[in-house]
């Protein structure tokens, strides 16, 4: 009886034992992290110089992982639209969000349900944008002065084209014209590449973005007259940079990933440890240089200290632009 009962109590265990695989791994469980795909969620439409960057960031810490991570695009509201997906996630590590800028910024102009601090664990930073402002290959506007100029001497005329309400080049616009108490027409557009195109086919006269204006300026399809970065890019090293010419503007909009608020420190560790690992791949490292970045790798919890940092910036800049929902 002894022995039968032994027999039934191991043919039970390894039934048990064969059907783990397909339980869904629990906060703090001892079942190994991750179990099935994983979801990144990208703020932008698919085919810009994030997106593209991104899903070879992916393939790479998938491997490290032994599992998918799936690109999922959520493009509009200036790349705000990841946000309410890791609100509302689970803590288990199978939701992760790219966090730009604007995700820093929105809170300080509109009403939002969420908080970029609050509802987020950071995982690490990754990088930083080149900003440039561009207008097509044939545009009698050949500089930054020109196109204030034709702004001053043509009120209401002038067209520039960004990536969204609220996003890091809006604020820039604003901010540039303000100072020269000059007006534009903005024209904001949910993706880069078709942002692109309708400032290379005369849509609108210019426009600001981030790397993913490289491939049109290096054909000949759009002149760049200015970058936004402290120097000037090894890509570009004859445009100059807002600052040098006397604007007194510097952004490079630095993102990173997190997932929800509530992430178990072994999960955590996990996702920074394989993402990481992919950031310094050469093949991750070679992508980014085709547009125009480079690497800037902070970890976990200094991520976490800049994304802290960067939302009182923030406050700071929308305060003194005067975009505070009531301010005059």
């Amino acid at each position: 009886m002894i022995s039968r009962r032994r027999v039934l109590f191991s043919a039970a265990a390894t039934a048990a034992a064969s059907a783990a695989p397909w339980v869904h791994a629990q906060p703090g469980s001892d079942t190994s992290f991750p179990q099935r795909p994983i979801s990144l969620w990208v703020p932008w439409p698919a085919g810009g110089a994030t997106d593209v960057t991104l899903r070879l960031l992916a393939d790479l810490a998938g491997r490290q992982l032994g599992q998918r991570i799936l690109i999922e695009n959520r493009g509009g509201a200036g790349g705000t639209l990841a946000m309410p997906v890791l609100q509302q996630a689970p803590p288990d590590g199978y939701t992760l969000a790219q966090m730009p800028q604007p995700v820093f910024r929105a809170p300080h102009t509109q009403k939002v349900a969420w908080d970029p601090i609050r509802d987020t664990t950071p995982i690490l930073q990754i990088s930083g944008v080149t900003f440039g402002l561009v207008v097509p290959a044939a545009s009698a506007l050949r500089s930054v002065d020109d196109l204030l100029g034709h702004a001053a001497a043509h009120p209401g005329e002038l067209s520039i084209a960004t990536n969204g309400i609220g996003t890091t080049p809006h604020v820039v616009l604003d901010g540039l014209f303000a100072r020269h108490g000059l007006s534009y027409i903005h024209v904001p557009y949910k993706g880069t590449a078709e942002q692109m195109v309708a400032v290379a086919s005369d849509q609108v006269m210019a426009g600001v973005n981030s790397n993913g204006f490289a491939p049109y300026v290096d054909s000949g399809r759009l002149r760049l007259l200015a970058t936004f970065g402290a120097a000037r890019t090894r890509r570009w090293p004859n445009v100059p940079t807002l600052d040098e010419l006397g604007h007194g503007i510097v952004a490079m909009s630095p993102y990173g990933l997190a997932g929800p608020r509530g992430l178990p420190a072994s999960v955590l560790r996990t996702l920074h440890d394989a993402f990481k690992t992919a950031l310094f791949d050469p093949r991750h490292i070679a992508e980014l240089a085709r547009y125009d970045q480079e690497i800037a790798y902070l970890g976990s919890a200094d991520y976490g200290r800049s994304m802290r940092e960067s939302f009182a910036a923030q406050q700071r800049i929308v305060e003194r632009l005067g975009l505070r929902p009531g301010q005059e």
